[in-house]
């Protein structure tokens, strides 16, 4: 696993060793990021089910101002500051070791917005369109964001999603990516 683009290209990033950590594959992982717009001017962003961290460095590393990663597992986050350590600028990340749902919550308590949210999360385990809904209801993605979703081809979503604009939809083998922006009436 590398960073693909941007400040800290070329960068290899350790894995979570074991198979509870699914990395997504650096070829899915550009083509992601060139669908959400290859660069970014600045903005937070924040990783659900960060894993070893690497959406979020990416998006950092394309422009985006700062990220939060959040991952409940012990391994995860000690792989996400060993990533984010070997950075030149460790300070733009803040690592959150919590369930996704709890986070959110926190981040909502707390008033905090998120101009890219991005999540991927275990397939065997995905409540993507509950958690769409609790990013809407908490008031996490800025004016203007965006929402990705990386899922298992078993998540079947609805040709609407409430609150939501789907951008764009992509298949790769087992994969899916749900690229969506909030609706203007929200």
């Amino acid at each position: 696993m590398r960073v693909i683009s941007g400040e800290f290209r070329g960068r290899r990033l350790a894995a979570v060793p074991g198979a509870n950590t699914r990395p997504t594959a650096d070829k899915v992982k550009e083509s992601m990021f060139n669908m959400l717009g290859p660069y970014f001017d600045g903005g937070a962003a924040l990783d659900l089910y960060a894993g070893t961290g690497a959406l979020a460095i990416e998006a950092v590393s394309r422009g985006m101002a700062s990220a939060t990663l959040v991952d409940k597992a012990y391994p995860a986050i000690k792989v996400i500051k060993e990533n984010v350590g070997q950075l030149p600028h460790p300070e733009r990340f803040t690592v959150l070791k919590s369930p996704v749902d709890r986070a959110l919550k926190t981040f909502g308590e707390a008033g905090w917005q998120f101009d890219l949210i991005m999540a991927d999360p275990p397939y065997a385990k995905q409540e993507a369109l509950a958690q769409m809904a609790l990013i809407l209801e908490l008031h996490l993605l800025a004016p203007g964001g965006t929402v990705m979703f990386e899922t298992g081809m078993d998540v079947v979503y609805p040709d609407v999603i409430p609150g939501y604009e789907k951008v764009r939809r992509q298949t790769y083998g087992v994969a899916q990516v749900l690229i969506l922006k909030q609706s203007e009436a929200e």
